[in-house]
């Protein structure tokens, strides 16, 4: 019986990378998890991994997961997917917004179609699955959600402006701004509900396999952060009491006071 055991969690952008290793996490310490992703089975991606084959994988070790196959640029599957996995696992304590996408280049060059979709899956999505879930949390007076941001949210100090705010980062930082504004704002609104919300970052690089095909350049640029940091962080957050740590904006190594090289945002989290 882990720290979550009897808990429901969805995780969104589960089928590989820095969602994968949070599901399996939350997975191992108890919780029953939903895996949502548009990649539902081996081979239907240029990608490694999907949410069938993680699921089969936490299924073999113990565990209890459920496969919910969602376009998150899709408002028609977004609306379905917190109904999904309360009928295959029940009701939601922990909602883990998890998905992302990034297009870099200059800001001036981004197409309107590529902007649409990551302020769909990364703004849009993580909003409308929080209505979706936190009426219920309250209801039952607990809950956990967790927004996964980037530091690229926080504004470039300047002139003279650091080289990484010339890292073709935008609209993705756009995005990301939204999502901390989302997670302060929410907490505002439940505090006293028992729900908390909080916003985790990477301290740097994860050399997931989207980040290896759409940003290669960048992996020798910023130092790198150990695959479970994330996953660790995400535990962290949700082990808490119900409502205490709340409105934060944490980022992993940090959070679990790990070494790690101060960059142009370092900062110090704790709780």
């Amino acid at each position: 019986m882990g720290s979550l055991a009897g808990r429901v969690a969805v995780v969104t952008g589960a089928s590989r990378g820095i969602g994968a290793h949070i599901a399996e996490l939350l997975a191992e310490q108890g919780a029953a998890v939903a895996l949502v992703a548009r990649t539902l089975d081996a081979g239907s991606s240029p990608l490694p991994g999907s949410i069938s084959e993680l699921a089969a994988r936490i299924t073999a070790n113990g565990g209890r997961a459920a496969a919910v196959q969602a376009d998150l640029t899709s408002p028609t599957d977004v609306e379905t997917i917190v109904a999904r996995a309360q009928d295959a696992l029940g009701p939601v304590d922990i909602l883990v917004n998890n998905a992302g996408v990034n297009f870099y280049g200059p800001a001036l060059d981004v197409t309107p179609r590529r902007f649409e979709l990551m302020f769909r899956m990364m703004v849009h999505t993580p909003f409308r699955l929080c209505q979706l879930a936190v009426p219920g949390m309250v209801e039952r007076g607990q809950g956990w959600i967790v927004n996964i941001t980037s530091k690229q949210a926080r504004h470039p100090l300047g002139p003279p402006y650091p080289d990484w705010a010339r890292d073709g980062c935008v609209p993705y930082g756009m995005c990301k701004s939204a999502l901390d504004r989302l997670t302060t704002g929410l907490a505002a609104e439940l505090e006293g509900t028992g729900v908390s919300v909080n916003a985790l970052g990477t301290s740097g690089l994860v050399l997931t396999p989207g980040v290896a095909v759409v940003a290669p350049h960048n992996a020798g640029n910023a130092p790198v952060e150990p695959d479970d940091a994330m996953a660790q962080a995400t535990l962290r957050l949700v082990s808490t009491p119900a409502g205490t740590v709340t409105g934060r904006i944490v980022y992993s190594m940090d959070l679990l006071g790990r070494p790690f090289p101060d960059g142009p945002w370092a900062l110090s989290a704790t709780f």
